[in-house]
């Protein structure tokens, strides 16, 4: 599958936001803090951004963060225009249970990322199942546990030295001993702290 191999560091110049896409990386040594401007030639004028590109602009963020193409971005929208309920809240559920991203959340990762690497490589298993889908839709009471492979990796020792010491968001929770964590309930809509507007995303797909 394609995925994005550039520099991380280009697309938070390009979207004009610091999005933390390295994890801590991102709080030294910052590119964007250097260089807050879009990558290539500078221009000698600031271009006016309309309506569309403004909404293009929140899909991109959205995009980025959690590291999603294009045609998957679609097909998360669209299958959240089809619930009931508010699609905005729906879609950044949606994207919060991916698999990478709870990954992430329970603190066995420094960035989505590197989730999604250990992930595809089989260091995981949701309800006791190893997994290699990143993209793996969970809810609420699965569990996530490290695989037989996992266990047995150099990864997995590194991160049981300072996973203690990583906070997590309320509607997952972590076993500190047994390197396990669960899915409680859905994502509480304060704590995801979005850094981008998901009604101007669905406002962007809606025209």
């Amino acid at each position: 599958m394609a995925r994005y191999t550039d520099a991380r560091c280009r697309l938070c110049r390009r979207l004009g936001e610091k999005l933390y896409l390295k994890g801590d990386k991102c709080y030294s040594n910052c590119v964007f803090d250097k260089r807050p401007f879009p990558p290539g030639p500078r221009q000698s004028r600031r271009r006016k951004i309309s309506d569309r590109g403004l909404q293009w602009r929140e899909k991109q963020k959205a995009r980025a963060i959690y590291g999603v193409l294009e045609s998957q971005f679609r097909k998360y929208y669209e299958d959240a225009a089809r619930r009931p309920g508010v699609t905005g809240e729906t879609l950044l559920r949606t994207l919060e249970l991916r698999l990478d991203n709870v990954i992430y959340r329970l603190g066995f990762a420094d960035s989505r990322q590197q989730a999604r690497q250990v992930a595809s490589h089989g260091l995981f298993a949701v309800n006791g199942r190893r997994t290699t889908i990143p993209s793996h839709i969970l809810k609420p009471g699965d569990a996530v546990s490290w695989s037989p492979r996992g266990e047995k990796s150099e990864y997995f020792k590194l991160v049981s030295e300072k996973v203690a010491s990583k906070e997590i968001p309320s509607w997952v929770s972590r076993d500190d001993t047994a390197m396990t964590g669960k899915v409680n309930e859905l994502p509480d809509m304060e704590e995801i702290g979005a850094k981008f507007s998901a009604a101007t995303i669905v406002e962007y797909y809606s025209r």
